[in-house]
């Protein structure tokens, strides 16, 4: 006997918005609206072979910041054109500086410079709003390492408050 899941679209109309949240926060505003399309394809192919109903918000997100994570992957293997390859070294790549006219743009530039772990834990914990057992699970480590990792990323970010 399987386990009685709502329509697909149930669980869209609900969760929409924070999957869209979290592909923005971990994949930029220029791919995250492919990395939340990817989350849902995914999602809607793995769908009917799920064995437990119980936090589908959480195996959403985990399914979108493995679809994050593969758009960083991706994005480091495709090359890139530039006309004058000196002025790279000028300006070392941002995750978070994309738009500089963002709210905040300090605070996510900051953000972006954190280590990935970090980075991803803390983008987890105060974006998509995970407790650390599900952000344990999304990352592959335990619930300690994920509050660690949350913890340590803070006090990087508290270190050079004004």
């Amino acid at each position: 006997m399987g386990v009685r899941l709502p329509p697909f679209q149930h669980l869209v109309d609900a969760h929409w918005r924070d999957v869209a949240r979290l592909a923005h926060a971990l994949a930029g505003p220029v791919d995250g609206d492919d990395v939340a399309q990817q989350a849902w394809t995914q999602a809607l192919a793995a769908y009917p072979q799920l064995r437990s109903a119980t936090n589908l918000r959480g195996w959403l997100l985990t399914i979108t910041h493995r679809c994050a994570m593969d758009a960083h992957r991706g994005r480091a293997r495709r090359a890139v054109l530039h006309h004058d390859p000196a002025s790279l070294a000028a300006t070392p790549p941002s995750v978070a500086a994309a738009d500089a006219t963002l709210p905040d743009t300090d605070l996510w530039r900051r953000v972006g410079a954190l280590p990935d772990r970090q980075r991803e834990a803390v983008v987890l914990k105060y974006v998509a709003d995970l407790d650390h057992p599900t952000i344990a699970t999304a990352l592959g480590c335990s619930p300690a390492m994920s509050r660690r990792l949350v913890s340590d990323a803070l006090a990087t970010l508290r270190k050079d408050l004004p």
